[in-house]
């Protein structure tokens, strides 16, 4: 579930449970109006812990992962968020018409494989050369060309420095389409599969009716 809809959800339950609490602790209970509030928040705040507790465990369960796992793949994900910000800002930071296509695809790329591990933590895993490793390359090519690009005269070596940045950029493009691939091979896999065996129940279908057809003819 989304984040802001699991912490609405949670919310949407505990506010009635409050006021329910607050509720039956003053009228019916009795109480002073002092300790009903404290009941009544006592009351909401249990709920809101209790589902919480519930809703991760059931997060966890459902991608098997532990909750060190998951602290581990989260700490990660919230460095690369800040990354891909970073990224973001330096890419768009260019005034070369030229290379748009290939900025757009850089961010498009990264943002696809966050995306996906953050919905999908377990994918992580199989991105962990992305995460660790090109990612880091890639901001670090771009604050680099950004911070060159910008200087108002440039001299030979300079200019030789944001071709080879380009070029560069260019072969790490290849890399991060890589990376996108293997966050998702197993799906790859998986369709393949499944076409296989749609395949095979076509043809045992149609193998089916055409014997059957001979059989009426004969």
């Amino acid at each position: 579930m989304n984040p802001i809809v699991s912490i609405l959800f949670r919310g949407f339950v505990a506010v009635p449970v409050t006021v329910l609490a607050g509720f039956i602790s003053f009228i019916i209970f009795e109480q002073n109006f002092l300790p009903s509030i404290a009941y009544a928040i006592a009351g909401g705040v249990a709920v809101y812990a209790i589902l919480s507790f519930a809703m991760s465990r059931s997060f966890l369960k459902k991608h098997q992962l532990t909750r060190k796992e998951y602290r581990y793949i989260r700490k990660n994900l919230v460095e690369a968020n800040k990354k891909i910000r970073r990224l973001n800002k330096s890419l768009f930071s260019f005034h070369d018409l030229s290379s748009v296509k290939q900025r757009i695809d850089i961010l498009r790329i990264t943002k696809k494989i966050q995306k996906m591990a953050l919905k999908e933590p377990k994918r992580f895993y199989q991105a962990e050369p992305f995460y660790f490793s090109h990612l880091d390359s890639v901001v670090e090519l771009t604050e680099k060309y950004s911070f060159l690009a910008s200087q108002p005269k440039k001299n030979m070596e300079i200019n030789q420095s944001l071709i080879e940045t380009r070029q560069t950029l260019n072969e790490m493009t290849r890399v991060l389409e890589d990376d996108l691939f293997r966050v998702v091979s197993d799906d790859v896999d998986y369709l393949n599969f499944e076409i296989d065996v749609a395949k095979h129940s076509i043809k045992k279908q149609k193998d089916s009716k055409f014997a059957e057809k001979n059989r009426w003819l004969k």
